[in-house]
């Protein structure tokens, strides 16, 4: 039987286990990647929510950490959307960094095509989604809908993933 909730920290070694689950939570701090938290039910977000404990949080999360859930929905299991990321006042790129880098393993683990998201915060520019592989998708007036396609191609393994020797 699986278990309700698992830790995985090797994606390698949990590659089965990130495989076979939809709902986690990418955990990386000081720049570097710690875990991702496999969960049994998706990441539910409210706007009321985001507005009110978003702010809260990035300002008390202690250090340079950064979370971001993602779900493989059940209609469309060849996707992955990222549904909230919260990151500390102090995350650093390189921990921002190694939680994209530890998504598209995943997305790569599960031959995703393409992982979408809806980026709310307006300090997160066009031109740095661009840097990490992220393009406009679905115009709208009040959404900004990302979507990083791989249909196959995925970015080169990192080396932090990569075995020694």
């Amino acid at each position: 039987m699986m278990p309700l909730f698992e830790t995985v920290a090797d994606l390698r070694e949990g590659a089965e286990s990130l495989r076979r689950r939809s709902y986690g939570v990418i955990e990386a701090a000081d720049g570097r990647f710690r875990r991702v938290r496999l969960r049994p039910f998706p990441k539910l977000v409210s706007l009321p929510g985001a507005l009110l404990l978003g702010p809260w949080q990035h300002r008390f999360l202690p250090g340079d950490r950064c979370l971001l859930y993602y779900n493989q929905p059940r209609r469309m299991r060849n996707f992955l959307a990222v549904t909230y990321v919260v990151s500390s006042r102090g995350t650093g790129y390189g921990t921002a960094k190694r939680v994209l880098e530890a998504l598209d393993e995943i997305a790569r683990l599960k031959r995703t095509d393409a992982i979408v998201c809806d980026v709310g915060n307006w300090r997160l520019s066009r031109r740095a989604l661009a840097r990490w592989g992220w393009e406009p998708h679905c115009p709208s007036r009040w959404h900004r809908h990302y979507i990083k396609r791989f249909y196959g191609q995925y970015p080169p393994t990192p080396a932090w993933l990569c075995p020694a020797g």
